[in-house]
């Protein structure tokens, strides 16, 4: 890896690649720093077509670091606005999940018997409006087989094998997956600089598709550095990957 690099880096740059081509959509990041700092640099960088949000309810003109106020504030966007964009298929979300299984169903809702659970956590929230009808990608910031599961113990977000609208991309920490396998299951897209695809498949609580040669998750431009080190000055990004 190039000297100056971290694996946090890495992780930012991959999560922006999941807006690659997305045009003028609301890029919203919500599963923590790291997917707000994928939006924020792909609209800086290769993506400047891209919408992006205070993480309230104003829209950006300009694209402020991380805890920063916009100079510039293009719109307001009540919360009616924001559900019209994700009805239609505006908006591309950054999730997080609790668990997730290799169609792409995830659960923030509760572990252990939905009656009874051993864990209450978020509730579906807006997980099937998300993914039913527009892209969605996760973000998840330790890969183990906790959270990558065979079945989830209650379905949040919907997967493609119950109808969802587009799952885009899954980044971890050490990884990059999609669903662009024939069956519509999970696929390993690329590894991190210092994983194999064996601490992978290891880390994965179900068979992952592995297509021929698995290559490397990129590294950021020298650019994307610079702009990310502009994002982020506070660090918040190394408090999610080490």
């Amino acid at each position: 890896m190039r000297c100056g690099v971290s694996r946090a880096d890495v992780c930012v740059v991959a999560c922006a690649e999941a807006f690659r081509g997305d045009g003028e959509i609301l890029a919203a990041g919500i599963g923590g720093a790291i997917t707000v700092l994928g939006a924020r640099l792909a609209r800086l960088t290769f993506e400047p077509e891209l919408i992006t949000h205070d993480g309230v309810c104003l829209l950006t003109g300009d694209v402020p670091p991380l805890g920063g106020e916009p100079g510039v504030v293009e719109g307001w966007l009540p919360f009616r606005d924001h559900l019209w964009l994700v009805l239609n298929g505006r908006r591309h979300v950054m999730l997080g999940a609790s668990q997730i299984d290799k169609y792409g169903n995830t659960n923030i809702s509760c572990i252990g018997d939905w009656a009874q659970p051993k864990t209450q956590l978020l509730g579906v929230r807006g997980a099937p409006g998300n993914t039913r009808c527009g892209p969605t990608s996760y973000w998840i910031p330790r890969h183990t087989p906790r959270v990558f599961v065979e079945a989830v113990d209650m379905v949040s977000g919907v997967g493609t094998d119950r109808g969802a609208f587009g799952l885009r991309r899954v980044v971890t920490n050490l990884a990059v997956l999609d669903f662009g396998s024939p069956s519509g299951t999970m696929r390993l897209v690329s590894v991190h600089p210092g994983v194999s695809v064996a601490d992978v498949a290891e880390a994965t609580g179900f068979e992952l598709v592995v297509e021929g040669e698995v290559p490397r998750t990129r590294l950021p431009t020298e650019e994307e550095s610079r702009v990310l080190a502009g994002l982020d000055p506070g660090g918040l990004r190394f408090k999610e990957v080490a």
